[in-house]
């Protein structure tokens, strides 16, 4: 249920309407503009009257929200939400940019590809320190050092930095060394982890399960937003199905249709939804122009050589290039990279 308060309502009155809804057992979300204060009740109350609220001073109106994910959606918060982490903005005009290696391997190749990125004029490197693998025999990262290294590199080349948590064990860990927390394709669904997430107050990037429904991707958001982090950014990276000549299906469409259902940030990731570097720019290029907050993309200086995914990593010249491009296409959208 959402509660819509009168512009410019007393204090008072806010705090009286919130004990009300506390009182029929809701758990209660604020949401406060320039004007008004947007409060979410949450909980399954069947047979409550939403008279019982409407009635009071300073409500302005009272609607029950119809979809699964309520403070996700855009009957909560109409306008988007803009997460700023330093002087990086995620959700705005700008589209931003991510970029690194699938994991970090060395001293000398993060500090080179981090150069790269923020060359690039990118502003965020990514990295995995802790790689979830299919084969328990791959190279599964180089854990606290490998995060020792990206947090060192990044500072050098003034860049914030973005790295998966695969367990709840993890966080305490990362927490020193990284701005944003990643929650990977396969922990879309591992609710533990999003509920301590939840709890949390560092943004956090969710990635799209492999073979989730849009639905299912918000609701795993709203495990996060219901626990009080409300910085977060969602990544369409590609789902399974039928297709084998891509690493996944590319699903451009989700990115109007997440941005017409919920106000949160949606970028893309074009490496892992396509598994072939000939294919990222192109990928790249379209999810810019399909409406797309931001991109991430994995670069390598020896892809041959690479510890994971060498396939889908991009050279740093055609990363360089690539951006250039990308800049053309969001201008022509009026947005700024």
């Amino acid at each position: 249920m959402v509660v819509i308060l009168e512009k410019n309502a007393a204090p008072e009155q806010i705090e009286n309407v919130v004990k009300h809804l506390e009182g029929f057992g809701f758990q209660i979300h604020k949401s406060t503009g320039a004007e008004r204060t947007i409060l979410g009740a949450i909980g399954v109350k069947p047979n409550f009257d939403i008279r019982n609220i409407s009635i009071l001073d300073g409500v302005e109106e009272v609607y029950r929200v119809t979809t699964p994910f309520k403070l996700a959606s855009r009957s909560f918060q109409e306008k988007n939400t803009l997460i700023k982490i330093k002087d990086v903005e995620i959700g705005g005009n700008q589209v931003m940019m991510i970029a690194g290696p699938c994991s970090i391997e060395s001293e000398e190749q993060i500090f080179k590809l981090a150069e790269i990125v923020a060359k690039s004029g990118a502003k965020i490197l990514r990295g995995g320190a802790f790689k979830p693998r299919t084969s328990p025999y791959s190279f599964q990262g180089l854990g606290e050092e490998g995060l020792k290294l990206m947090r060192a590199a990044a500072d050098k080349f003034n860049l914030l930095v973005i790295s998966e948590v695969m367990q709840i064990s993890h966080i305490e860990l990362m927490e020193p060394y990284i701005d944003i927390f990643q929650i990977g394709a396969r922990n879309m669904q591992n609710f533990a982890l999003l509920k301590e997430i939840g709890n949390i107050r560092k943004p956090v990037m969710l990635k799209r399960g492999i073979a989730s429904t849009i639905e299912e991707w918000l609701m795993s958001a709203e495990y996060i937003l219901s626990g009080g982090n409300k910085e977060i950014f969602l990544c369409e990276r590609g789902i399974r199905t039928f297709e084998n000549y891509t690493r996944n299906t590319f699903d451009l469409s989700a990115i109007p249709v997440v941005h017409k259902k919920s106000h949160l940030p949606v970028i893309a990731d074009p490496s892992h939804a396509t598994g072939l570097r000939d294919q990222v720019p192109p990928m790249a290029r379209a999810a810019v122009a399909a409406g797309a907050d931001g991109l991430m993309i994995e670069i390598h200086d020896d892809p041959e050589k690479a510890l994971s995914d060498g396939p889908q990593a991009l050279l740093p010249d055609t990363f360089i290039k690539l951006v250039t491009e990308l800049r053309l296409i969001a201008q022509a959208i009026g947005r700024t990279l």
